[in-house]
């Protein structure tokens, strides 16, 4: 497409009188219509959002989505983090630059096609995975790629389709009608007690299923109690980290469990203003869920004045662009306010000073699903599943060397061989390892596998859920090549802002690339840098950069061998 001032201006349109947090929003569409993102359309969009030429171009240069030079009319990534490697990215990625004649991020002469190695797509389940930006059209995910050449002739035989299993009901296997009734939703405006409603998701139990595992009604009670308006719920979608997939399930299957979760949230807070923020490797979810708020707001679910109370809210996508630090709370409210997505010191919480340094909860996607059956059906029936202190259902992606790789929905407690043997249908060959958590893991040996899988279990053995990713690894699978790929996305996905993750990830990233061929006392500065980094950087990218490493040294010292 030529850029011309005609197109550009119906373009802008849309953004007139907005401010800086459009800047996403406005460059997702300028790529999208131009493939890159020129000078003068960046001098169009400073005039246009009032924001200086210089900050929007490092915000340009933050996301790796975004090009500020011209590509090609197509982009097409191929995933190379440890699931899509092992099932042959790599070479799916040859056989495509053999099939054009080019190398990896060289154009073809005619201008038609760019190919890229890239980070996990989030479809580890169906690997190798291949995103393709097409100018003008926007961004499509296509799995079980093997055959490079194939697909870049035919890339429409290559869709996916989601695999879940479930014999719960609560988060997957319940989809709700495509005429939205949000059933706890009207019963929480009814009964018109917020702090009730609270009090119900803290007698739950519910924690935090992205990570950090922090009490669900404890964080909403702070930030209602916060003395400052206005106030904010943001759902956490930007679920980038190497085999970890549960959330974009979610968001495809069952959009409006979400959306009533969040809907709830907002409610219980005293919030009228809600962002999605969700990656941008997922173009399918971000479609899905668009329509979703659309037939909401049709059906006075969301928007003004719901279903004749005095509750409004607006929930708006905010898309990212390829950086996975984003995933961090406070880096993903400087991504939302259009700035480069930096963490931030803490504290302050975001509990007070969050999203536009105002009081705002921040859930992820599975925790806001569990949220209206909490509601609709009491505290003690959700406490009916699992544990007394892991309640609730958890989902569990997983992926590797199983029969039955997907999305599973189980009752904590089982044992992580029960789920691997009834759930995945066994492990392919005999087991080597399992990262637990994902990229930020923990490894598990098979001496291991019969711990049961709860919150505090998983703690008392050094593990833990994470973001809720399992990765399996038969003897066949280099753990090596596993490592270097772990210690690349870390390295890849540093921001730089704190020294100890910028050099340590560098650092980290050199020295398992040479495990073929150790320095004496490699391992050592293994351990090092990695202890470094999990106490002195700033944000939980570099606090568990090095985490599945320092396991490694320990359950599989041989690897380190000098």
């Amino acid at each position: 497409m030529v850029l011309t001032q005609t197109t550009f201006e119906t373009l802008l349109q849309p953004y007139i009188g907005r401010g800086r947090e459009a800047l996403l929003p406005i460059l997702w569409d300028v790529q999208t219509a131009f493939g890159y993102i020129s000078p003068e359309a960046v001098q169009s969009i400073s005039y246009t959002l009032r924001v200086p030429e210089a900050e929007i171009f490092g915000v340009i240069g933050f996301y790796s989505l975004f090009y500020n030079e011209p590509t090609a009319r197509r982009i097409v990534r191929v995933c190379t983090s440890p699931t899509c490697a092992i099932d042959g990215g790599h070479h799916t990625l040859e056989r495509m630059c053999q099939h054009l004649k080019v190398s990896a991020g060289q154009p073809t002469d005619d201008g038609e096609t760019l190919l890229e190695a890239t980070e996990c797509l989030g479809l580890c389940d169906q690997s190798p995975a291949v995103l393709v930006s097409t100018q003008g059209q926007g961004e499509s995910l296509h799995a079980k790629v093997y055959d490079g050449a194939a697909f870049l002739d035919n890339p429409q035989a290559f869709s996916y389709q989601n695999i879940f299993r479930s014999d719960v009901g609560i988060l997957i296997g319940n989809s709700t009608s495509p005429q939205p009734h949000y059933h706890a939703l009207a019963k929480a405006l009814a009964e018109n007690n917020p702090d009730g409603l609270i009090e119900t998701v803290q007698q739950s139990g519910l924690i935090g299923r992205g990570g950090a595992a922090f009490p669900t009604g404890l964080k909403w009670k702070f930030t209602r109690a916060t003395q400052s308006f206005p106030k904010y719920v943001v759902c956490n979608a930007d679920e980038s980290e190497p085999g970890t997939f549960k959330d974009r399930v979610l968001m495809e299957e069952n959009p409006h469990l979400l959306l009533e979760g969040l809907a709830i949230a907002a409610y219980a807070i005293g919030a009228n203003k809600a962002y999605i923020f969700i990656r941008g490797e997922y173009p399918e979810a971000t479609r899905i869920l668009q329509q979703a708020i659309d037939d909401a707001v049709a059906h006075n679910w969301l928007g003004d004045a719901i279903q004749g109370s005095a509750f409004s809210l607006d929930v708006e996508i905010r898309r990212g662009a390829g950086a996975y630090v984003c995933g961090e709370e406070t880096a993903l409210f400087e991504a939302i306010e259009g700035k480069r997505g930096f963490p931030r010191i803490k504290p302050p919480y975001p509990t007070t000073n969050g999203l536009f340094d105002k009081p705002t909860v921040v859930n992820n996607v599975e925790t806001l699903c569990n949220v209206p059956s909490i509601v609709l059906h009491g505290a003690d029936a959700y406490k009916h599943h699992g544990t007394e202190k892991s309640t609730g259902t958890k989902v569990i992606s997983i992926s590797g060397s199983v029969r039955q790789p997907g999305v599973v929905e189980i009752n904590p407690g089982l044992t992580l061989r029960t789920l691997l043997d009834e759930y995945c249908g066994g492990v392919i060959g005999e087991l080597q390892a399992v990262l637990m958590g994902g990229a930020a893991g923990v490894f598990m040996t098979p001496a291991e596998v019969d711990v049961p899988l709860t919150f505090e279990d998983l703690r008392a053995v050094g593990s833990t859920f994470g973001s809720g990713a399992i990765m399996v690894f038969n003897r066949e699978v280099d753990l090596v090549e596993v490592l270097q790929s772990l210690g690349h996305f870390f390295k890849h996905e540093s921001c730089g802002k704190c020294f100890p993750c910028q050099l340590g990830t560098q650092r980290q990233h050199e020295i398992l690339h040479r495990l073929r061929a150790p320095i004496a006392g490699d391992a050592i500065r293994l351990a090092d840098i990695g202890m470094t980094m999990t106490e002195a950087s700033i944000c939980g990218l570099g606090q568990t950069a090095a985490t599945a490493v320092l396991s490694a040294l320990k359950k599989f010292p041989h690897l380190f061998m000098e």
